[in-house]
């Protein structure tokens, strides 16, 4: 019964959290700063009047414009969004979230069948929540990674156009029509930028901003000091993929000798959940004594603070920085 009642306190919560947010969204949408911006250029326009915005398209937030407004003006909403947008992911910042929610309200729901305490089933709802972050991070490690093994092949295509007589520019729209994704979205859209009338120089560090690896850095740096300082381009791009892909060798090299490190940090992490799930599968009496006793629930905390020190220690012992 105790569990139904703090399942209710939640979702009256929500509920109450929830028509604030549309309190707010109303009022803003009348009163708030995006609406009074736009009677000053309606105003401005009237008057005969233009105003001079970016060139550069920002992403929504969200379908709908009033909780577009509402998300931009919540503090860490645009580090998601880079983060999705680095992901590749089609998902809006307000559609990630939504997913987000369901999956923990999902979560908590579990728990509470599962008759688990009341905190218990809040971590798990927790838990559950944390999975799609999870996975968008995941996402945009590869999408990076990927990126990143395709720079050599990049720098060098730009390098061979440059040779051939085509401009930078040019050599960009190249690279843009022949390289594979993901690499061709990224340089299609510094074209773009470079085409639409943004400096070489700031459509660079907008690349690295959005591809925020150390090597694209490079040579997005390389290339501005390139063109204040002079000198052949064509042959620091195909000094730079040279370099990368002696990092990419030692890397490997790396990956190989702490192959059995990170596949024991594997099993140790993995192994006491597969335990547990076979132990509830067999005998969920046994193990409800777990969470339902006091010094079951110290223990769960206990091993949860331990294992995230194990994976920290793991993970810093497998890492090798080239």
């Amino acid at each position: 019964m105790d569990a139904y009642v703090y399942l209710l306190w939640i979702l009256g919560f929500l509920a109450a959290v929830l028509f604030l947010e549309g309190l707010y969204v109303l009022w803003n949408g009348r009163h708030g700063s995006e609406a009074r911006r736009i009677r000053t250029r309606l105003e401005a326009a009237v008057a005969g009047s233009t105003t001079v915005g970016t060139i550069v398209k920002s992403r929504k937030l969200a379908k709908q414009p009033a909780i577009d407004r509402f998300l931009r003006g919540i503090p860490g909403v645009a580090p998601l969004d880079l983060v999705l947008e680095q992901a590749g992911s089609p998902l809006s910042v307000s559609e990630f979230c939504a997913i987000t929610l369901g999956i923990a309200v999902g979560a908590l729901l579990v728990g509470l069948a599962l008759r688990m305490p009341a905190l218990v089933a809040i971590g798990f709802a927790l838990l559950g929540g944390l999975l799609p972050l999870i996975y968008v991070v995941r996402a945009r490690r590869q999408r990076l990674g990927r990126i990143e093994e395709q720079l050599p092949d990049l720098l060098e295509l730009l390098s061979r156009a440059m040779r051939a007589g085509h401009a930078f520019p040019s050599a960009l729209q190249m690279a843009a029509e022949e390289m594979p994704q993901p690499c061709a979205s990224e340089v299609r859209i510094t074209f773009d930028e470079i085409n639409f009338g943004i400096p070489v120089p700031t459509a660079l560090m907008n690349l690295a901003e959005r591809v925020p690896t150390t090597d694209l850095r490079y040579f997005a740096v390389a290339v501005s000091i390139q063109r204040e300082t002079g000198g052949n381009l064509a042959e620091l791009l195909n000094s730079i993929a040279t370099l990368i892909r002696a990092r990419f060798r030692f890397l490997r090299s790396v990956r190989t000798l702490t192959a059995e490190g990170r596949l024991s940090a594997w099993i140790l992490v993995l192994l006491p959940f597969v335990l547990a799930g076979v132990i509830t599968v067999v005998n969920p009496d046994f193990i409800r004594v777990l969470w339902t006793d006091p010094m079951g629930i110290k223990l769960i905390w206990s091993a949860a603070l331990l294992m995230c020190l194990g994976i920290f220690w793991m993970t810093r012992l497998v890492d090798v920085k080239p």
